[in-house]
């Protein structure tokens, strides 16, 4: 973040308020946006299946998850949503 270890130590221990862009950084040091920074990353069933519809690539998959095993498909489903949970890096 480029900051102080101390400020981040306020900031967590709630003895400092974090700017937008101190926010900004942290998220991206932490590959998570800033509004799941804020809410803790707690996300509703709803947001994240709506997100997950919206992804081309899981799209082109529903027809096809129907014929997986329960096993196959909780483990396609868990690498789904580890990635919804890590944003992509950008180039």
């Amino acid at each position: 973040m480029n900051v102080p270890r101390t400020y981040v130590s306020k900031i967590e221990n709630e003895k400092a308020t974090p700017t937008l862009s101190s926010l900004e950084r942290l998220a991206r040091a932490l590959e998570v946006t800033v509004p799941d920074l804020l809410n803790g990353g707690e996300r509703t069933r709803q947001e994240e299946i709506r997100e997950l519809i919206e992804d081309n690539f899981i799209a082109e998959m529903l027809p096809f998850l129907s014929k997986l095993s329960a096993m196959q498909l909780n483990s396609v489903l868990a690498q789904v949503r580890d990635l919804t949970l890590r944003p992509r890096r950008s180039s």
